[in-house]
């Protein structure tokens, strides 16, 4: 039997020539399509390849002999390896363009629809600690760096982010850039205090040791939430632990969890209020929010409000209209539709969003909007539509899958005259957009950057009724 012929791993002086997915840069060699970590458009680099698939093949860099014009330092030291904010090492202006041109070849090479307008993209005024939200992980086995000895360490106990590909390693976080910059002090506090009253970390593998989760969520106005997972329970480290948190941050909420199943997911779960209150308030574009330590929010408050108004702005909801929103959440947008509209209805599958969303339309006073709770491919059918009426206008903000087709297919159907579709992945929303086409036409679409330094981006189109 013949021996099988190695495919070639390292290529030299290879052009960067796009920005691919995941993050990725973009090269071609020999018509063979290569993405490159932590690469940018423009760059000149020695390649190697790192794992390969049907289509594509993915790749490191080895050497950079040029370096692109969009290039600038990055600014963490957890750059490369965390596996987050994989652009900061482009400039955030060609963030903008990239973000752009991406949401608008999704809409031209995916759903080959025309867009009679497209609207320039939103971007963010702060490109760094703009997260009100941050969730870390402890582990008893952390990521070790290559200049790291594992002999040389007094312990393997971290707490911060799993490291790329591994859900059984954490890499340890000294400073995040993401959350505003008190978020670091209370995460390395809690760590450190954990560390010197010898509490156990958590064994990804095994499912032993105490300390499990750590959740901190903030609003603008400056309140502050901390959530303690526990995998056990063990009341006097806890009280410890709790204390001295209160007593060090004196967050407005304090909050903690005993999660002793075999996953990290704490939907199913009952947090427990410790000292104040159980809940913080953010407002959003004049309307208030309670946050649980559960809740579904935007992450983004500042570019979320930009976000809602580009939705608004393509509805122009009159008093008179009927607004359906497909995939509410904790209904945000459907109480500032319902605040211009005659009546407004979400619908969601998540129950506590719901009950969320409820309790939000009520402490601002929002009488006129019905919530109901469903998977969405068997709520929304002609029943729910005899019920409810004729909308005027349906807003829909689905999740990265994008719609079901069963969806799709009743909005076809129903012909609503109007349609705005938020979404926070463009090509989902442009294969949705095709199917849509011999129904529809899009108007207007507009991008909005709600995770500057990451390649992820909202898009917003504006759909009407073919004559």
């Amino acid at each position: 039997m013949g021996r099988r012929k190695q495919k070639q791993k390292h290529f030299e002086n290879v052009e960067l020539i796009a920005a691919g997915g995941e993050g990725h840069a973009l090269a071609k060699i020999e018509g063979k399509v290569i993405f490159v970590k932590y690469g940018a458009p423009g760059d000149i680099v020695d390649l190697e390849i790192v794992g390969r698939k049907k289509k594509f093949s993915l790749a490191k860099i080895n050497k950079i002999h040029h370096s692109s014009d969009l290039r600038v330092d990055s600014f963490c030291e957890h750059y490369g390896t965390c596996g987050g904010c994989k652009w900061q090492h482009i400039e955030y202006a060609a963030q903008l363009k990239l973000k752009n041109e991406w949401a608008n070849d999704c809409l031209q090479r995916i759903g080959k629809v025309e867009v009679s307008e497209i609207l320039p993209i939103v971007g963010a005024g702060n490109t760094q600690f703009y997260r009100n939200k941050m969730e870390y992980t402890f582990s008893n086995k952390r990521w070790l760096y290559e200049n790291e000895n594992l002999a040389e360490l007094e312990h393997t106990n971290a707490l911060g982010f799993h490291a790329p590909g591994r859900f059984d390693k954490v890499l340890a976080i000294n400073k995040c850039w993401l959350q505003d910059d008190l978020g670091n002090e209370i995460r390395n506090f809690v760590y450190h205090f954990c560390i010197e009253h010898n509490f156990t970390f958590y064994d990804l593998r095994e499912h032993t040791g105490l300390m499990r989760n750590l959740m901190i969520r903030n609003t603008r106005k400056g309140d502050w939430m901390v959530n303690v997972i526990f995998a056990k329970d063990e009341p006097d480290n806890r009280e410890l632990l709790l204390n001295a948190i209160s007593q060090k941050f004196n967050p407005h909420a304090l909050n903690y969890c005993i999660n002793e199943k075999l996953n990290d997911s704490t939907f199913d779960q009952t947090f427990i209020s410790y000292k104040g209150n159980f809940e913080i308030q953010e407002e959003l574009n004049g309307l208030k929010f309670n946050i649980s330590p559960k809740s579904f929010f935007q992450t983004n408050p500042v570019q979320a409000e930009k976000l809602y108004e580009v939705a608004l702005n393509f509805a122009e909801i009159s008093k008179n209209d009927v607004v359906y929103d497909l995939y509410c959440g904790t209904g945000t947008i459907t109480c500032l539709a319902a605040s211009r509209a005659k009546k407004a209805i979400g619908v969601e599958i998540i129950d506590e969003a719901i009950q969320a969303a409820i309790i939000n339309a009520s402490i601002n006073d929002i009488t006129n909007v019905e919530f109901l709770v469903g998977d969405m491919k068997d709520v929304f059918n002609p029943q729910f539509y005899a019920s409810h009426g004729s909308p005027d206008i349906i807003i829909t903000d689905p999740p990265r899958s994008g719609m079901h087709p069963k969806v799709v297919e009743y909005l076809s159907e129903i012909q609503c005259p109007k349609i705005v579709y938020v979404s926070c992945n463009p090509a989902t929303q442009a294969r949705d957009l095709a199917l849509l086409d011999s129904t529809y036409k899009v108007i207007k679409s507009q991008a909005v950057d709600m995770f500057p330094q990451t390649h992820h981006v909202e898009n917003v189109v504006l759909l009407e009724l073919r004559s």
